[in-house]
């Protein structure tokens, strides 16, 4: 972590009262110390949004949560079919079963907007599938795994 003090903007804006006391209540119920903390984070929210419709090559990494039925045909086969076919984003998965033989996974992705809406869109195709939501940001995880120069050398060699 750095130790350079975070400068920060104020920003003043009008809602309608309703809205207010919904954004109050918010806080409250979520035990944040401040409206300003809540209101960067829905705006976090929206950029990454924005990012992914914007600049379909933006690096983007996050989460899709799938809630499907176990029990059409063979949909977790499908599913993992077409995961392996977006082996590069899909880092890892999380599988638990719910009631009514439903299912919920949850996959950590990272790559270029791009193929992240078109993992989501294959994933939407496979019957069963009941929910699909990506969640993104534009922090990325660090290089999983990268060989030093001596490791890539050596290896050429042998």
């Amino acid at each position: 972590m750095g130790t350079e003090p975070t400068s920060v903007a104020r920003l003043s804006m009008s809602l309608p009262s309703e809205l207010f006391r919904q954004l109050d209540m918010m806080v409250e119920e979520r035990g944040l110390p401040s409206r300003s903390q809540l209101i960067a984070e829905l705006i976090r929210h929206a950029l990454a949004a924005h990012e992914a419709t914007t600049r379909p090559d933006e690096m983007l990494a996050g989460t899709l949560t799938i809630v499907y039925r176990g029990d059409r045909g063979r949909v977790r086969h499908q599913l993992a079919q077409t995961q392996a076919e977006y082996l590069k984003e899909v880092i890892s998965s999380q599988h638990v079963f719910l009631e009514d033989d439903q299912s919920l996974e949850v996959l950590l992705v990272q790559g270029p907007a791009v193929r992240l809406n078109e993992l989501c869109d294959a994933l939407r195709r496979v019957r069963g599938v009941h929910q699909l939501q990506l969640v993104t940001t534009t922090a990325l995880l660090p290089p999983l795994y990268e060989p030093d120069a001596g490791e890539h050398a050596k290896g050429a060699a042998a």
